[in-house]
């Protein structure tokens, strides 16, 4: 027998109470408001969701959800967080599935409306999304091999001083056609999904971070979906179209008279939005990068300073790209948080495909590469002369017409 799922309630609505206190498979905590509540986390309280209404004294839903999200206390931070109005409101329902919010851990896990449908659906529900978070953090033990270590510290600090010439010319080079530094650093994620400092040659004009939200919706490659997707209650959905007795497949979804829709459909239709929006961003014919850096673009020479990161130990020669936060939470879910597997790297398997297809390939199939290239990290999998194979592939790519 499955153990009770355990509710924390924030708001004041006795009739979902009542109900919730009276499930056999429902243990119910009730917090009358934010203070009630975070005491009871505070005091230990794990529940397996919280239930919140939209208004609750001197906070909205979404401000308790955004405090939940914060905390830094990573048990109360993962708790799956489900909305539910008194009424269907199409501004609170689009916020609470806001795909941008996605990528922070700020979008609502889910949306109901009172009266709340049946029980042992929204059990199952709840169950579903306490195994869903548990996967969202996992990332496997990873140790680096002793001979990569050794490799990349010794091929890095010779590198480094073999190009520092190189590196100079080039910082003259971008300081003459454009005044600003002649570097840059961003936070990336690596192995573990651990931050660190990323370095780089400016290989665009100064202030064109500012222009990277818009560009990153007008010409990402990645992009396949509508931006404005929502979900369409008017879809026929196609396990229920398949029942021949005319009764749905799942669990009537009621948000007002005219927006009905069964629990599967809907659950399928934000599973592929979410998936349609792309994790990566690489902008097509980038107007924002100057002659220069198209140049030390196509020659890679604007990577070269990643040599350093790559001696402090934050990245390896070989590895998968170290992704920018944004990016990376929206892969810590289940099989693709495989790529955090395997290290950081300057060039890899990714790297290597792309070059070769001339810089053009499907956010499917990056991912694919990546989590190919972790492989070879469960086990005793490791292939000292496989990471050989990639570097030279790189270096015969190195020069190309189209920047990638």
């Amino acid at each position: 027998m499955e153990k009770k799922v355990s509710i924390l309630y924030i708001g004041n609505t006795e009739e979902a109470i009542n109900e919730l206190s009276t499930h056999p498979d429902i243990s119910l905590t009730h917090g009358s408001n934010v203070v009630v509540a975070t005491l009871l986390l505070k005091s230990g309280h794990r529940p397996d969701a919280i239930l919140c209404e939209p208004y609750v004294v001197g906070y909205t839903g979404f401000e308790i959800h955004e405090i939940i999200r914060k905390d830094p206390d990573q048990a109360i931070n993962n708790i799956a967080f489900i909305l539910i109005c008194h009424e269907f409101k199409e501004d609170i329902f689009k916020k609470a599935f806001n795909k941008e919010m996605r990528p922070y851990n700020l979008a609502i896990d889910d949306f109901y409306v009172l009266p709340l449908p049946d029980l042992n659906g929204l059990v199952n529900r709840i169950r579903f999304l306490v195994e869903y978070r548990k996967k969202e953090k996992e990332v496997p033990e990873w140790h680096m091999p002793l001979i990569k270590k050794i490799f990349d510290k010794v091929v890095a600090s010779i590198a480094l001083l073999a190009v520092s010439p190189i590196l100079l010319i080039t910082a003259i080079a971008i300081r003459i056609e454009s005044k600003g530094k002649v570097y840059y650093t961003s936070k990336r994620m690596g192995h573990g999904l651990e931050a660190f400092d990323f370095y780089k040659l400016r290989s665009m004009r100064v202030g064109a971070e500012a222009e990277h939200e818009k560009l990153s919706q007008e010409k990402n490659q990645y992009m396949t979906a509508d931006k404005f997707a929502e979900i369409d209650f008017d879809k026929e959905c196609p396990r229920c179209r398949e029942r021949t007795d005319g009764t749905p497949c799942s669990v009537i979804l009621e948000c007002d008279q005219d927006r009905k829709i069964c629990d599967y459909n809907y659950a399928k239709q934000k599973e592929e939005i979410f998936n349609k929006n792309a994790t990566f961003v690489k902008i097509s014919n980038d107007p924002r990068v100057t002659r220069v850096g198209k140049f030390i673009r196509n020659t890679s020479i604007d990577e070269l300073p990643q040599l350093i990161n790559v001696i402090i130990g934050d990245m390896s020669i070989v590895g998968n790209r170290p992704l920018p936060l944004k990016e990376a939470h929206q892969l810590t879910k289940g099989l693709i948080a495989k790529r955090f597997h395997a290290p950081a790297g300057i060039t890899g398997l990714w790297q290597v495909e792309l070059r070769g297809k001339g810089g053009q390939m499907s956010e499917t199939e990056r991912k694919k590469l990546d989590n190919d290239y972790a492989d070879h990290f469960s086990g005793n999998k490791y292939s000292f002369r496989y990471d050989l194979k990639l570097i030279f592939r790189t270096a015969k790519a190195l020069f190309q017409k189209d920047s990638v």
